[in-house]
């Protein structure tokens, strides 16, 4: 019987959830720049003709959140693809998980409950890449 004992390289993380990760990225990155631009730029009535909230909400707190959105979209790939501390990826991460609960949070206290299965992807996406950017598939800085 032969005993086997795992090397170090066989945990490095394959290369489908390294690929995985940075389609993730990329589609939040999309999205929350797509969103956060319409919440900073769309005029509110256009707004609140997509959406059942912006004409509800005073106009410093839809710009507030697109200008998150926006910075978390960025935040959340561009450390990442530059390798200029790309630790900074994880952290938006973890603030983009933290702003879908908060949304989905917002919706259901407000009766919308029916808006909130876009946020849940969003939310497993930004999850995903706090955990895999975080612990399995970490993006060494520049030199």
């Amino acid at each position: 019987m032969t005993l086997h004992v795992a090397s170090p390289s066989s945990h490095l993380p394959g290369r489908g959830l390294t690929i995985s990760l940075w389609i993730a990225q990329g589609l939040i990155c999309l999205a929350f720049v797509a969103f956060g631009g319409m919440k900073l730029f769309l005029p509110i009535d256009r707004l609140a003709a997509m959406w059942v909230w912006p004409g509800q909400v005073p106009p410093w707190f839809l710009h507030g959140m697109g200008v998150l959105d926006v910075a978390g979209g960025i935040g959340v790939l561009l450390p990442a693809l530059t390798r200029i501390q790309p630790r900074l990826t994880v952290v938006a991460a973890i603030c983009c998980t933290v702003l879908q609960m908060a949304a989905i949070t917002f919706h259901v206290s407000r009766d919308e409950a029916f808006v909130t299965p876009l946020n849940f992807v969003l939310l497993a996406l930004c999850a995903f890449i706090a955990w895999g950017r975080g612990t399995k598939v970490r993006i060494a800085a520049r030199p």
